[in-house]
């Protein structure tokens, strides 16, 4: 059980008791919306996503819960996913479910425990994300770690009944180790 200790969030794999919590900030869309897409999905599907997502490099399943280190019970999760069937990248996403743990660096800080842990345990060089480009929040977040605007993709996601364009963000690893202190 892969544990990511940071100076004040913890990324750790969803409990069991905690699946009902994940799934309706997954599937809400205030949590989601207004930047992303959401589709409500039965609670044995998201259980079997969670419960595969280890073997599964397309998954969209949460991987990590995030919780402050001093108050244990999740404030959000994150996760990652091989998005492209040829180039070989990774891409990350993340959701701070309780909206009063927003914009306090629990997000930042959580995503850079899990781009370290990614380029630490696979073979990668590049880490990527994708973000609204009306989430500043967000893309304040990815470039805030070091990681690089590389483009934007017009017209790219479909929610709330129109196309969004969205920014997208990448970091290699040798980026990423001149960014992040040693140890």
């Amino acid at each position: 059980m892969t544990v990511l200790e940071g100076a004040t969030v913890r990324l750790r794999p969803p409990a069991v008791e905690e699946y009902p919590l994940l799934f309706g900030w997954f599937n809400d869309p205030e949590v989601v919306a207004p930047y992303d897409r959401f589709s409500v999905d039965t609670m044995d599907s998201f259980v079997a996503s969670v419960e595969s997502a280890s073997t599964d490099p397309s998954s969209l399943a949460p991987r990590f819960v995030v919780e402050r280190r001093t108050t244990p019970g999740p404030i959000g999760f994150v996760g990652h996913y091989k998005p492209h069937p040829v180039l070989e990248y990774l891409e990350v996403w993340y959701v701070l479910g309780d909206t009063a743990a927003r914009g306090r660096g629990y997000g930042k800080e959580a995503v850079g425990l899990l781009i370290g842990h990614l380029f630490a345990t696979t073979a990668f060089a590049r880490i990527g994300a994708v973000c609204d480009v009306e989430n500043v929040p967000s893309f304040r977040l990815l470039e805030g770690l070091g990681l690089r605007r590389e483009a934007t993709l017009r017209s790219a996601l479909f929610h709330h009944g129109r196309w969004h364009d969205v920014y997208a963000y990448g970091v290699t690893r040798p980026e990423w180790s001149a960014r992040t202190p040693p140890g």
